[in-house]
């Protein structure tokens, strides 16, 4: 019965969950603030969006200061396309044009130009929202500022003078603000502002530059697969099926509880214990040999065990097979089993004469499957 308890306890640790329960992964969330979570790589279809708006916009440049506000506005029309890497950081084709107008002359005599033109430019979307905070895809409001290179198109016209054509490289950055609608619209506004060269609007006048002005609204459509998942070092199969084993032996165990504590109809039996060791298992992710937070409690209940019975341990570090070579993999081991060691002995207070270093790659396999074996395995004698 007390090694039926011991199990228990060790595997309890393993799994490092008071209760067994079904382990799923956490899509559309996470517990900790996006710069700090891993998120799964998701397909190249996935999280795209397109967005079609339209506003005011206004340019800045020569001899505006001269004409009425109302005057200078003009309808904007834009369409955007992109996708988002992870919930914090995505890039972005956006087209805008239309009519600005433009006036030359003195406050007399100023006339207003109805200048044609077409832009683009590619944009870096950070969404500071789901950055700073924990993501969630259901949030209703997000801040997302963003900036980005571009190129603009001022179209020839005869009006009052003949212009030329003009072209003008342009740096562009603004502020969007998305409403979710649902899983698959948001509603934007966006605030955004164009630099261009001081002679788009026609006249030279020794500024620094003119540029455009411009605030939108419209709505985002999402295209194929919308959230994302939080990439966690564990294997959901492994987690579960190690908590089909702790609740058989909690069942087991419940059933033993029930025995009386002496039977004077029956001799003592003496039971002998078959295996002499106890393993414990820490995970790693895939080429990495740092020990994750979410492991310790493995270390932890190891490094207790063995020093209330005073137990040798041998530390065995393993690569799985599909990824690296022999000799790479061989090396990685090392690098893991050590790293286990030097946490036993120098967090957990383990002697170091109890721990035995074993290192072999991924020439042999604990484990069927293939991932399972990115492994420390920690062997207890008792």
């Amino acid at each position: 019965m007390k090694t039926k308890v011991l199990l228990l306890a060790l595997l309890s640790g393993f799994v490092f969950s008071v209760s067994a329960q079904e382990f799923k992964p956490q899509v559309g969330f996470s517990n900790e603030p996006g710069y700090k979570t891993n998120f799964k790589k998701n397909k190249a279809g996935d999280n795209w969006f397109i967005s079609i708006a339209g506003g005011a916009s206004i340019l800045i440049g020569d001899n505006n200061n001269n004409a009425d506000f109302k005057d200078r506005l003009n309808f904007a029309p834009q369409f955007s396309v992109g996708k988002w890497f992870n919930p914090y950081l995505a890039l972005r084709l956006q087209a805008n044009g239309g009519v600005l107008h433009g006036f030359v002359g003195g406050p007399e005599d100023l006339k207003m130009q109805h200048n044609k033109y077409i832009a683009g430019h590619a944009d870096l979307l950070w969404d500071v929202t789901n950055f700073w905070g924990r993501y969630n895809e259901k949030r209703v409001f997000r801040l997302i500022p963003w900036v980005g290179l571009g190129v603009a198109h001022r179209f020839k016209t005869t009006e009052y003078a003949e212009f030329r054509k003009c072209n003008s490289p342009s740096i562009n950055f603004g502020i969007l603000t998305a409403f979710r609608l649902s899983k698959r619209v948001d509603l934007n506004i966006e605030a955004q502002t164009a630099l261009l060269n001081e002679q788009f609007n026609r006249q030279t006048m020794f500024n620094f530059t003119d540029n455009i002005t411009q605030l939108s609204a419209g709505l985002t459509f999402k295209l194929g697969k919308t959230d994302f998942e939080v990439l966690e070092p564990m294997d959901y199969a492994l987690l579960n099926d190690l908590n089909g084993q702790i609740n058989a032996l909690r069942a087991e165990n419940d059933e033993l509880s029930k025995r009386p504590v002496s039977c004077p109809e029956c001799k003592e039996t003496v039971t002998n214990v078959v295996n002499n060791y106890v393993d414990n298992v820490v995970y790693f992710r895939l080429n990495s040999a740092k020990i994750d937070k979410n492991q310790q409690i493995n270390i932890y209940n190891t490094a207790e065990f063995v020093k209330e019975n005073n137990a040798p341990i041998k530390v065995i570090g393993y690569a799985d097979k599909k990824t690296g070579t022999s000799a790479y993999n061989m090396q990685l081991s090392e690098k893991r089993a050590k790293a286990v060691a030097k946490e036993l002995i120098e967090k957990y207070g383990v002697s170091s004469d109890q721990i035995t270093i074993e290192y072999r790659g991924s020439e042999e396999q604990p484990y069927s499957e293939n991932n399972w074996n990115r492994v420390v395995i920690m062997r207890a004698n008792k």
